[in-house]
């Protein structure tokens, strides 16, 4: 299971990589696995303003159908189009070209904090 240090992470298995203002939000490595083959990702509309843990989409595998949430609340800024054609990104890189949203925050939000980082993921993880 690949887990990367500059990442927060959730407690449904989502990773959010925090640029100033700007969020990315995918799954982890270790959902992607949990899932198996990933056969349609469902993403929200660009210009959506969500509420922390909102549902954001929907992500099928040969498995079941899980639905993606979102810990902090902002404005969708953009989804990955790429995994309309190609949803098997999640799965060979989930942390780069499988990313799902872009979403604007405001920095100062308190759901930050609640966020896990790489080393509470792996225990996290080990746990489940």
């Amino acid at each position: 299971m690949e887990v990367r240090p500059e990442l927060k992470y959730t407690e449904e298995h989502e990773w959010i990589l925090i640029s100033g203002t700007e969020v990315t939000l995918g799954i982890t490595d270790f959902a992607q696995n949990k899932l198996g083959d990933i056969v349609f990702v469902e993403l929200p509309e660009e210009g959506t303003i969500i509420d922390a843990d909102e549902t954001v989409g929907n992500i099928e595998s040969v498995k079941a159908v899980s639905e993606i949430f979102c810990p902090i609340g902002g404005e969708i800024l953009s989804v990955n189009k790429d995994l309309e054609e190609e949803p098997d990104l999640v799965n060979s890189a989930p942390y780069d070209e499988g990313w799902m949203i872009k979403l604007k925050i405001d920095p100062a939000d308190l759901e930050l904090a609640k966020l896990m980082t790489h080393k509470e993921y792996q225990t996290f993880c080990a746990e489940d």
